[in-house]
């Protein structure tokens, strides 16, 4: 799934918090950052529902060769959620291993060999850090220039397509749930 440039628009982009609660939030966040803290909130409770539903020997499972395994997938997500926000000056936490310069370590963390529980868990972590990031952003930041591989935008067009990307992916991991007899816990 990764090209050249949807690859590095893929490792920019992520995902929410529902470790950190809508109370993290400052009054300076952009009223546009919190409705979009709002939508990933919802985004990040289906991922964490659907890691959790999923069977661990699913977790390996794969379209084709080509494509990540669920597990991966989630990881990717998580990944992502630390990413993004050091293009806006947030420390990744060291104990990822990710460093924003070095497409390497997103692929070693994505590709490691974790229990279902603790998929939930970094979800969950990556999730808090993302949303702890957004909730700096106030209303006179949302037009200042970012660039990220090579790519420029505004803090507020980045933010947007964080969304999204976390949109695309939760499509990605319905299929794959649903192609492994997993109904999304909150479609039952």
């Amino acid at each position: 799934m990764r090209t050249a440039f949807s690859g590095l628009v893929g490792a920019v982009l992520l995902g929410c918090a529902v470790a950190a609660p809508l109370s993290a939030q400052n009054s300076s966040t952009a009223p546009l950052v919190v409705d979009l803290m709002k939508d990933i909130d919802g985004a990040a409770s289906k991922f964490i529902a659907l890691a959790k539903a999923m069977p661990p020997a699913k977790m390996s499972w794969r379209p084709d060769a080509s494509a990540r395994s669920t597990g991966e997938v989630f990881l990717h997500v998580a990944s992502d959620n630390y990413l993004l926000p050091s293009g806006f000056g947030n420390a990744i936490p060291a104990s990822t291993g990710i460093k924003g310069d070095d497409f390497k370590t997103l692929t070693t963390y994505e590709k490691r060999a974790l229990t279902g529980e603790q998929i939930v868990a970094d979800l969950e972590q990556s999730f808090a850090h993302l949303k702890a990031s957004m909730a700096k952003t106030t209303s006179d930041d949302l037009m200042k220039p970012v660039t990220m591989f090579g790519m420029k935008s505004t803090a507020q067009g980045m933010w947007i397509l964080t969304a999204t990307h976390l949109h695309e992916h939760l499509g990605q991991l319905i299929a794959y749930a649903r192609s492994n007899g997993v109904t999304p816990p909150w479609s039952k």
